[in-house]
């Protein structure tokens, strides 16, 4: 029997992660040693889709792999800093790959693949070079559960905090928005199905509207409007 590779997966909590793992662990060709997520220092929340960190540890529980944080702050340390310590951290337990669920962004995969490559980390995409229609398709059957936790403001608004992604929904969206949300528009935190050994219990307490500034390639600062569910545990 081939020995497997060892890899970290990148875990957002969201459907396309969860499917991307779930896909990943069937396929038995790596050995998972760890989820790794990104969190805010302030917050104590994840990157983008905002899930609170100890939601995050009952879903590691509930799948059966551990999680390691990368603890990120606006003052003392960015994403690249970050990543280059989990790489290092990991290294030392032979870790070769690095597995994330996205779909079809090319900048977002070669902008991984710049900053792991020279660190000796392999990028892994489960998920690559479907369309977002197979992608869909793929996690309806999946049987996997997840609810829509953020809304980018001017894409949709906050009546689709909450919702269950189904085929129902696929038919609610206005045009022009990626079914998977891919460019943005959502994002979403998977709570039940196979891939968990038991299901995690929240719920939405209210929906808030933030802000959030970003800095483009160009220096240039943009902000953008979110909804976001606030969620009790």
């Amino acid at each position: 029997m081939t020995e497997r590779k060892k890899a970290v997966f990148n875990w957002s909590g969201g459907k396309d992660s969860a499917l991307a793992l779930q896909k990943t662990l069937k396929e038995n060709e790596f050995e998972v040693v760890s989820l790794l997520t990104t969190i805010s220092e302030e917050t104590l929340t994840s990157s983008i889709h905002s899930i609170p960190l100890k939601l995050l540890l009952k879903q590691a529980d509930s799948i059966g792999i551990p999680l390691y944080t990368v603890s990120l702050s606006k003052n003392t340390k960015t994403y690249e800093e970050g990543m280059t310590e989990a790489v290092g951290h990991f290294k030392k337990q032979g870790v070769t790959h690095f597995i994330f669920g996205d779909i079809f962004l090319a900048d977002v995969k070669s902008y991984r693949e710049s900053k792991l490559n020279p660190l000796g980390i392999e990028v892994v995409e489960p998920l690559w070079g479907k369309t977002s229609e197979e992608i869909f398709k793929d996690f309806l059957n999946s049987g996997i559960k997840t609810k829509i936790i953020v809304t980018q403001a001017d894409k949709l608004d906050h009546t689709f905090i909450g919702k269950e992604i189904n085929d129902d929904f696929s038919k609610s969206l206005p045009d022009g928005i990626d079914l998977c949300g891919e460019n943005g528009e959502y994002h979403t935190f998977s709570y039940d199905g196979d891939l968990f050994k038991t299901k995690i219990d929240f719920e939405i307490n209210k929906t808030i509207k933030i802000t959030y500034d970003f800095k483009m390639d160009t220096g240039e600062m943009k902000s953008y409007d979110y909804y976001q569910a606030e969620i009790m545990i």
